[in-house]
């Protein structure tokens, strides 16, 4: 499976109990802290940056597997999410990564509105934190993980994005429980998708 790289190195040994911390109970509606960050020994859950014209915080690569594709999520902008995986990782997270890919004939910005309306987040810049998992069985939201400075787990966007291009995304949530196989992928200014999780 592809790595991530880890931008909050200080992160430690306490990712069972941020895991559980981080699952927020009450209806899928409602919100809470968007919780903390994976340890250490999960590098390869942490954060990067997807390489392209539109993502980068001097991070590394994340390279989806494109050889399947569980949805596509269309954008009114032109840029449509395609989710290639949503993978179990172990100490309880889940791993989202994909493309973001300009259907238009012209460069594109994705939308500042991804990064969602937390403070925490927003300072950071025009990420995908804003997104979040809803377990409707379960009745629980998961947000993006965060690093121990607060930035999302999630693709970070400095730039436009070409016509035509595709660049590579990732969101990095806790895990619902292992009974819960199906989840929707809610980000914001994109309509919500039903996802697999494996």
């Amino acid at each position: 499976m592809t790595t991530i790289r880890r931008t909050g190195a200080r992160s430690t040994a306490l990712a069972a109990l941020l895991a559980a911390g981080l699952t927020l109970a009450g209806t899928a509606g409602c919100s809470d802290d968007a919780g903390k960050t994976p340890t250490d020994d999960k590098k390869k859950t942490a954060q990067s940056e997807g390489k392209g014209s539109g993502s980068d915080d001097g991070g590394g690569e994340t390279v989806p597997d494109t050889s399947q594709v569980l949805v596509t999520i269309k954008g009114s902008d032109g840029l449509d999410v395609i989710v290639n995986s949503a993978t179990r990782d172990e100490g309880g997270f889940i791993t989202v990564m994909g493309q973001m890919k300009n259907t238009t004939g012209r460069s594109e910005r994705p939308a500042v509105a991804l990064h969602g309306d937390e403070t925490e987040i927003i300072k950071h810049g025009v990420t995908l934190g804003g997104a979040t998992l809803v377990d409707s069985a379960g009745k629980k939201r998961y947000y993006i993980l965060r690093d121990t400075e607060g930035r999302p787990l999630a693709t970070k966007f400095s730039s436009s994005i070409k016509a035509g291009e595709s660049i590579p995304v990732y969101m990095q949530f806790p895990a619902p429980p292992d009974s819960t196989t199906k989840v929707g992928l809610q980000i914001p200014t994109y309509p919500t998708a039903t996802i697999e999780l494996s």
